[in-house]
Formats: structure tokens, C-alpha cells, sequence
């Protein structure tokens, strides 16, 4: 079994719901936990989106810059359509590096090809290089290095253009 059976096994399993898969071929075995018990972790992270919200609200009362805010927020979502989101296949930590002392695998502004590694997704001790299924230039990084991500979680956008 190699690296790719393992990737394309525990998205089959983040993807079907269950909690832990157990899988014994020979002398490999493969203990696939979800984390999906872990569930109350979740709402900290949606809890602190809050946080930011009365900053948005003292912006309110000026009422030219919340409409200038409001079309410029319009117009960034559509010039964002014209992007290709790549998405977290698996549950784990996302790295931008392979190491700390090392470059980050891709720049804002760089080009990527198809097959280039992105990022690295760490679930449950396997580091999971993460490869570019387009080609084209990373418009931005939406998640930070080093922090948790979940299944289908947005990762980067490319202008495949």
C-alpha cells in the first residue's frame, strides 16, 4: 500500500462519517481515527469569528465608508468568482513548509503547474504533501501556517488564467 492508497483512504473515511477505521493487510496496519468525536472543539474556533464582529459594527454609524465598504466587499467577491479554490482533502495541520528552516512550498504571485506540492497536511502523524490539481498563479493563502483545518476547508485561490 503506498502513500497515495493511504491519502485516498482517509479522505473515503473523512468523507463517509465514521469515527475510526481499523485495516490490517499483512504486516501494515492502518488505525484511521476521524476525529469526529473531538466535536466540541469546533464551535472555539466558530466563537472567536465573533470577535470581530463588533469592530465591523463602530464602522456602522459613518455611513459613506459602510456603503464604500459594502461595494468594495461586492466587487471583491466578483473578482474572487473568477478564482479556483483548492480545498483541504483531509482533516489535520496545514504547513506552508516542509520544515521550519526551509521556504514555504509556494508564494502569493507564484505559478504552479499541476502535480506541484502546495502545502503539507498533517493528520495523525502522516504528513500528507498536498498537490495542485490545476495549473496556474496562488492568489492568496487563506489559512495560516501552522493551524488546524478541516475536511473541504478552503486553502488557497489560483487564477488559473
Amino acid at each position: 500500500m503506498d502513500l497515495k492508497d493511504i491519502q485516498n483512504l482517509i479522505k473515503f473515511v473523512a468523507k463517509s462519517g465514521a469515527n475510526e477505521v481499523k485495516l490490517e493487510m499483512g504486516d501494515v496496519k492502518i488505525t484511521i481515527k476521524t476525529g469526529r468525536e473531538d466535536k466540541e472543539e469546533t464551535p472555539t474556533y466558530v466563537q472567536q469569528i465573533p470577535v470581530n464582529a463588533p469592530v465591523a459594527q463602530t464602522q456602522v454609524p459613518q455611513q459613506a465608508p459602510a456603503t464604500e465598504t459594502k461595494s468594495a466587499s461586492e466587487k471583491a467577491v466578483d473578482d474572487e468568482s473568477k478564482y479556483v479554490t483548492i480545498k483541504s482533502p483531509i482533516i489535520g495541520t496545514f504547513y506552508r513548509k516542509s520544515s521550519p528552516d526551509k521556504p514555504a512550498f509556494v508564494e502569493v504571485g507564484q505559478t504552479i503547474n499541476e502535480g506541484d506540492v502546495l502545502c503539507i497536511i498533517e493528520a495523525m502523524k502522516l504528513f500528507n504533501e498536498i498537490e495542485s490539481e490545476i495549473s496556474g498563479k496562488i492568489i492568496k493563502v487563506l489559512v495560516d501556517d501552522s493551524s488546524p483545518v478541516e475536511f473541504d476547508q478552503p486553502l488557497f485561490l489560483v487564477d488559473p488564467s
